[in-house]
């Protein structure tokens, strides 16, 4: 049985709520650790202008750095309205890559099914854009 953190779980879950997804009605939460161990979470935001819509993994590593986090070790994605887990989308993972390394760990989650998916960030986004000479690894 796959078992994810229950600090992240619940960061998550607590901000769930909060999603603002009047437009897709896809509900989604996520928490993030930082590499201090903080946890920080973050909801959905959409736009009547989608172009301006932010994800919940983006919301919740905006979050942990505004808090002065470097370093993302851990993911949690949780999907209210799916009954698959879902994975973050291209736009997540490359921010997800600045701040992690191909070793961040990236718990899928589906409130709905109850499903679990884990993945590596490595997997996820196996060429990653890094501008020559900077690298968080």
């Amino acid at each position: 049985m796959i078992r994810v953190p229950r600090d992240l779980f619940n960061a998550a879950l607590s901000v769930s709520g909060n999603s603002y997804a009047p437009y897709s009605n896809f509900h989604v939460a996520a928490a993030v650790r930082d590499e201090r161990g903080r946890v920080f979470a973050g909801v959905n935001v959409e736009n009547s202008s989608y172009g301006l819509t932010m994800c919940a993994e983006r919301v919740a590593v905006f979050n942990a750095v505004t808090q002065g986090a470097r370093g993302i070790r851990e993911v949690l994605v949780l999907a209210l309205d799916s009954d698959e887990p879902v994975p973050p989308c291209g736009a997540c993972l490359q921010v997800l890559s600045e701040f992690g390394d191909d070793d961040t760990v990236v718990y899928m989650v589906s409130w709905k099914s109850g499903r679990i998916d884990v993945r590596r960030l490595g997997e996820l986004l196996p060429s990653k854009f890094r501008l020559k000479g900077r690298s968080m690894e």
